[in-house]
């Protein structure tokens, strides 16, 4: 065989200098490996190639590429076309090493085997060879297997080679120990490229990690608020998507890498993290007397021992004389009257979308009549936090407890920025710390507007809106019909709550339908009249 001419060697080394760029810059790991395939039989003329990856639990070696140039096979890689061929076991019945087959041979002693002609060959087992060859009347004859190790040894492939054609007679001859020494360079590169790509997808999965943590801490605190967590990423991504496929209008001009999918998602998945440290009486808060439990049922046991002393009043009465008739009707109406009161404070406690002034007057004036407690000191029946509790006049929480819902989006920000994000990552802080603010400017914490918005901020607050609008679980309220839902979401469109331009989006591309039908209980489902929808133009 003649030797490499000095513009053979210098075509190899170009190959090798431009995969080895190529390997530097590749982010799909499928690429790479269809690459390093291709590259290694254009450097030494093979016929065909033949490309392993070790199973998940290191016992099998399995075809990921296969091509042949005479036969026209391509199959794995990028050709779409799934491998038919058997994976090679690393070990024996006994769990010994496999070194009858070349390929596991290579993966096991981590050596290159290189072999002149395989049907002359009685070191390894070739009958699968063999097989192919009868099968697809081809010859099989020169043959090379390189290991691919990375920087601590480990298998990351094996790369086979079969039938080096010489370029001038057209004939099939032997690898040379420069092309072994090429390919096993190649293999070398490849592998600390592969290496590389799969370090920095166990960083991006360990990255994810502690997001699931705190996701999983906080559905342990609050399953409502868990699901929530779930929900909008999903949401938000379904409506970022919609708004990717859009050609014309305002957003047409809006699109998304693989990098911001995955920075989106992640942004969602945080948007909340700030909860964990939200007290659980507060986020949960069912009732407007519930703390760690319900205290209307201190109220009810108040109205009982209201109810007794007006019942002994009357047996004393009854026992100095008093006419027992009069005694009996007077003590029926203030019972009465009691139970009705007892009765408005336990409605008043559910909370509501709006307490009229009336009732909340209803309840102060409750709140004086006079009791004796335990120790027999007379006081006020409600006292001042119990008044104010109950005349909230919008759901369940005070001003205070507002404020402290409200800072977990404070703490969100204070969490997130506090991390040492990478480029590509950088922008979840924003992402996730904008959802509660509003175009208007009249949003928070930051009371930023629409133009100092981002996109994936902006369509994200419409995301955590809805799916709190139709949320079924939560212990506060009940879960709004479709219908309601998106006419409470268009006033927002149109009183600066929310992006008009995502909303229409979100609608016109049906993304509240198809979240609907996955995720809501089929009796909120209603009927949607879209020409209905305030801020919406069918």
């Amino acid at each position: 065989m003649q030797a490499l001419s000095h513009i053979q060697i210098a075509q190899r080394l170009d190959l090798l200098i431009e995969v080895s760029v190529a390997l530097g810059h590749s982010p799909d790991t499928g690429t790479l490996l269809d690459r390093i395939v291709k590259v290694a039989m254009a450097m030494t003329g093979a016929d065909g190639g033949t490309l392993y990856r070790p199973s998940a639990q290191k016992t099998m070696l399995l075809f990921d590429i296969s091509i042949n140039g005479t036969l026209g096979l391509y199959q794995g890689g990028a050709s779409g076309t799934p491998i038919d061929m058997p994976s090679v076991p690393l070990f024996d019945a006994r769990g010994n090493p496999n070194l009858s087959s070349v390929a596991a041979y290579s993966a096991n002693c981590g050596k290159s085997v290189n072999i002149e002609d395989v049907y002359e060959a009685h070191a390894f087992n070739f009958s699968s060879m063999r097989s192919f060859d009868a099968a697809f009347g081809y010859h099989s004859q020169s043959f090379l297997s390189v290991p691919m190790n990375d920087h601590e040894g480990q298998l990351v492939g094996v790369l086979q080679l079969i039938n080096a054609i010489d370029a001038d007679s057209g004939q099939v001859r032997a690898f040379s120990l420069t092309d072994q020494r090429f390919i096993e360079a190649l293999a070398a590169q490849a592998a600390v490229a592969i290496t590389n790509q799969y370090l920095v997808l166990q960083l991006e999965e360990l990255l994810e990690s502690p997001v699931n943590l705190i996701n999983i801490g906080i559905d342990e605190k609050s399953p409502y608020t868990g699901r929530h967590c779930q929900f909008v990423p999903k949401l938000t991504m379904m409506l970022a998507e919609a708004a990717h496929a859009t050609t014309t209008g305002p957003m047409a001009s809006f699109r998304m890498l693989d990098a911001d999918r995955k920075e989106l998602w992640l942004a969602g998945l945080l948007h909340d993290c700030g909860k964990i440290t939200t007290p659980v009486h507060v986020v949960d808060k069912a009732t407007k007397m519930e703390t760690i439990y319900d205290r209307i049922q201190t109220i009810d046991t108040r109205f009982e021992v209201l109810m007794r002393e007006r019942q002994i009043r009357a047996l004393l009465d009854k026992a100095e004389g008093a006419h027992a008739d009069a005694v009996d009707l007077r003590l029926a109406g203030e019972l009465a009257a009691l139970r009705a009161d007892r009765a408005f404070l336990r409605e008043a406690n559910v909370g509501s979308e709006g307490m009229t002034q009336a009732a909340q007057e209803r309840v102060r004036s409750i709140a004086r009549y006079r009791w004796r407690d335990m120790d027999g000191v007379e006081r006020d029946f409600l006292d001042e936090d119990e008044v104010l509790n109950l005349t909230i006049r919008f759901g369940t929480l005070t001003e205070a407890e507002r404020k402290i819902i409200n800072n977990h989006i404070v703490v969100t920000i204070r969490m997130l920025e506090a991390l040492p994000w990478p480029k590509h990552l950088a922008n979840v802080p924003e992402y996730a710390g904008g959802h509660h603010e509003r175009m208007d400017g009249k949003g928070y914490p930051r009371g930023l507007t629409r133009e100092q918005m981002s996109v994936p901020a902006r369509l994200m607050a419409i995301a955590d809106i809805f799916e709190a609008l139709t949320a079924r679980d939560r212990p506060y309220k009940k879960g709004k019909m479709l219908s309601e839902s998106l006419r409470i979401l268009g006033n927002f469109a149109l009183n600066g709550h929310i992006d008009p331009d995502l909303f229409d989006i979100f609608v016109r591309s049906k993304v509240y339908a198809t979240f609907a039908l996955a995720n809501m209980d089929p009796c909120q489902i209603d009927v949607v009249d879209e020409a209905q929808i305030p801020g919406y133009t069918p």
